[in-house]
């Protein structure tokens, strides 16, 4: 898809810088296939992998939801148009959805992220922040999906102004990474321990929150906790 893409954009590009009107054909495919799906969301970007890589999502829009979802899933399971659907299913005589921004460009809720794991056989346990990141039982827990402040940019211009953001963590052949759809590649985290100091550090925002990824027996039994910390 992302060379198809490469190619098609170059073939217009030159049509446009030589002054030769691109055939019809081409402005119908370079639209309908990849610039109006780009819009909505449904394009996927991410880093071109090999076999055995880590799957990686980049920012569009406001979707770092959706990004941070199918990052923690290392597959594309979610579009735009899959949440949009969601939000409607979650309030359906709204006429301005609460789950999603006025404008419709994304900045999903929780609510969303919940539901989508949901459909997944999944789900997404609220991480109480007066406990100790040790009491995690990190070998039950398939993800982890924060919620963070982020500062808003405008192409290479950072602004002084911060945002609510979502972004993934997951552990991918033996090694922990933080899949945040803003950075330009996967960053990995290293190891279990690790792991646990680097959720210390993004929690330590009073706003920051985090969801738990794990089956729905694992939700169901607590078992995400230590054993020890289950009986308290």
């Amino acid at each position: 898809m992302y060379n198809r893409f490469t190619c098609t954009v170059g073939t217009f590009y030159y049509f446009v810088c030589r002054g030769i009107r691109a055939p019809k054909e081409l402005l119908l495919t370079l639209i309908h296939r990849f610039i109006w799906p780009l819009h909505c969301g449904q394009l996927p970007i991410r880093v071109i992998m090999s076999e055995g890589e880590v799957f990686h999502e980049k920012q569009r829009l406001e979707l770092c939801a959706i990004h941070a979802l199918n990052n923690v899933l290392q597959e594309q399971v979610f579009t735009k148009e899959t949440a949009d659907d969601i939000c409607k299913r979650l309030a359906p005589q709204c006429v301005v959805n609460p789950h999603r921004s006025m404008l419709g460009t994304g900045n999903y809720d929780v609510n969303v992220i919940m539901a989508a794991l949901q459909s997944r056989e999944l789900a997404a346990v609220w991480w109480d922040k007066r406990r100790t990141v040790q009491s995690l039982c990190v070998d039950k827990v398939q993800g982890f999906i924060l919620n963070v402040p982020s500062r808003v940019s405008l192409g290479i211009v950072s602004l002084p102004v911060k945002r609510r953001h979502w972004l993934a963590v997951r552990q991918v052949n033996g090694h922990y990474y933080n899949l945040d759809s803003k950075l330009k590649s996967p960053v990995c985290i290293g190891n279990e321990a690790d792991l646990r100091t680097f959720l210390s550090e993004q929690l330590s925002p009073d706003v920051a929150e985090m969801l738990l990824v794990v089956r729905r027996d694992v939700e169901e039994y607590g078992t995400w906790l230590n054993s020890d910390d289950l009986r308290k």
